[in-house]
């Protein structure tokens, strides 16, 4: 089923398409509301996200032995992130992850809850525990900040870019360097019916503003940054994502042997785009170093202070300081990177951690 959200009625609303459709790309004014939302004075319209519940007293536990994160011992209102992985270790799920105390809550992109709950039933054998694809009647409202009239609702606090417990980063930045800390990142889930009074006078953000602001955190998203062969490693979501320590699930074997091993093949960049043109390359462009194709754009926006960037998954082997060219047919745009993943990320010593801040890029 289509969804719309009621909030496209509003003055200026233009809807998005692709993974956004359902909801504003903009009101009018993307720069200014991308401002307003970095600066905490906005909030976006993200109900067309999907949603799905497990409920029962075995729901943390089995959850725990499905997934790549630590969950037994979870606690309520406490935010993780969790994958679903392939028994090649390949990401098939990425889900934000809350409890209440009685329900876990799975925030996931739109058109991955049906399959996530599909798949999730599939798996219950004799536990105690309810899946249920509850989108259709929930949805989420994000922001940059905690926002006041919203205190008592269940919200997701997004852990990155910090390192978890039994987590690892994959780059060469040190942690309270990270320009992730420039985006704290709060999800409200808000029952549909009830979205555009719990917006109510609350400024707008399209969800152009949400992209831009995920890109500049280095943040990756399911769907965007993977396909069928992208391992976490490569996006460097062992930081949030991943807990090195606990018991066996599908795809640890590949976790553990890269990880310990080897190298991801491929790694994740930030691109800061030639400023020159008046258009951005689409996502799916080619990525060349040289004449070489070494890898593809994955998401691109226009960012209120930097201008063009983008992010981009690329062969491990193209070297950090290398000037990239991504072209869109034939038209050529000059990228320069930035390291999220280090080439020699096998290599790079991880760092464990809690909730830590630090200084701003």
């Amino acid at each position: 089923m289509t969804y719309t959200s009621l909030l496209l009625s509003r003055p200026g609303a233009v809807e998005d398409t692709g993974a956004d459709a359902g909801v504003a790309a903009h009101y009018g004014e993307p720069l200014r509301e991308q401002r307003a939302l970095a600066a905490g004075t906005a909030v976006v319209d993200l109900s067309h996200r999907g949603v799905v519940t497990v409920s029962g007293p075995d729901r943390l536990s089995w959850l725990n032995t499905l997934s790549s994160q630590q969950l037994t011992n979870l606690q309520p209102h406490v935010s993780s992130e969790l994958l679903l992985l392939s028994v090649q270790g390949r990401i098939e799920f990425d889900a934000r992850v809350v409890d209440d105390g009685g329900t876990t809550w799975l925030i996931v992109e739109a058109a991955e809850a049906a399959p996530l709950a599909e798949w999730l039933n599939k798996m219950k054998f004799m536990l105690r525990v309810e899946i249920a694809d509850v989108s259709a009647d929930w949805g989420v409202l994000g922001s940059t900040k905690a926002v006041a009239a919203w205190a008592g609702r269940l919200v997701w606090e997004d852990p990155w870019p910090h390192v978890g417990a039994g987590g690892y980063s994959y780059s060469s930045v040190a942690e309270e360097s990270h320009p992730g800390l420039e985006r704290p990142w709060f999800e409200y889930l808000v029952p549909v019916a009830e979205v555009e009074a719990a917006v109510g006078e609350l400024p707008l953000a399209g969800a152009l503003a949400a992209e831009a602001l995920r890109i500049a955190a280095w943040r990756p998203r399911l769907g965007a940054e993977t396909d069928d062969k992208t391992i976490p490693h490569e996006l460097d979501l062992l930081r949030t994502s991943v807990h090195l320590s606990k018991g066996c699930y599908k795809g640890q074997e590949t976790i553990a042997r890269v990880h310990n091993l080897g190298h991801p093949p491929r790694r994740l960049v930030f691109l800061q785009l030639d400023g020159s043109q008046h258009t951005l390359p689409a996502a799916g462009s080619v990525v060349f170093a040289g004449e070489r194709k070494v890898g593809t754009l994955t998401s691109v926006a226009q960012h209120f202070e930097m201008g063009p960037v983008a992010l981009a998954v690329i062969k491990r082997s193209v070297p950090a300081d290398e000037v990239l060219t991504v072209m869109d047919g034939e038209e050529p745009y000059v990228a320069a990177q930035e390291v999220i993943v280090a080439p020699d990320a096998g290599q790079v010593v991880g760092r464990q951690s809690g909730f830590l801040k630090g200084p701003h890029r």
